[in-house]
């Protein structure tokens, strides 16, 4: 946490505080934060909470405790949702509340295909983190009339759940995921201006 200014006779920089996806965020000045910054601080929201979700409730309770499934079709099944499908929920909900930024999660390797790159800097984005373990790729695109700060993340197989689902699913283009191989990526864009 940024340690707050000390009380002075010096005017201070006027302070801003902002929420970025449950983070709260000290801006300083007029200018604020760089949207690399932005998109990195996003990330390692989304990151955590699809992590917690993924081991703490899904693992836990489909492999180690046995006591429910996980399934795409969870309504009907009376399942958990997937971590891709509470990634999604949250995506689709932060899109209805906020048209500051939109987050996704796509693939090289779709389950659903639908999850597939549909532009050049996504699949740029997913290719570059897939051959570069730990690093992310950022660009800037223009889509329609607005230029965005895009950034690609790598999306990891945190548990044994990730692994079976995506090697064992009907759908999988690819089957042989181990533990910590890129599965995808977290795409994140923030509309930025000329």
């Amino acid at each position: 946490m940024p340690s707050m200014p000390s009380l002075s006779s010096k005017p201070a920089k006027p302070l801003t505080l902002a929420c970025a996806a449950g983070a709260m965020v000290l801006l300083t000045g007029a200018k604020g934060l760089e949207p690399k910054d932005v998109a990195d601080m996003l990330h390692a929201v989304m990151s955590a909470d699809r992590t917690v979700y993924t081991k703490q409730v899904v693992n836990r309770l489909t492999l180690k405790e046995k006591v429910i499934t996980a399934s795409e079709h969870f309504e009907d099944n009376k399942a958990l949702p997937l971590p891709a499908q509470m990634f999604r929920f949250g995506a689709e909900l932060a899109a209805e509340q906020s048209k500051k930024f939109s987050y996704s999660l796509l693939s090289l390797w779709p389950v659903n295909k639908q999850n597939a790159p549909r532009t050049d800097a996504e699949k740029k984005g997913l290719e570059f983190v897939a051959a570069n373990k730990g690093q992310n790729f950022y660009t800037e695109e223009k889509l329609g009339n607005q230029r965005y700060f895009t950034a690609v993340y790598a999306d990891t197989a945190v548990a044994q759940a990730c692994v079976t689902c995506h090697n064992d699913h009907k759908d999988s283009p690819r089957r042989d995921f181990k533990m910590n191989d890129v599965l995808g990526g977290v795409v994140i864009r923030i509309p930025i201006t000329e």
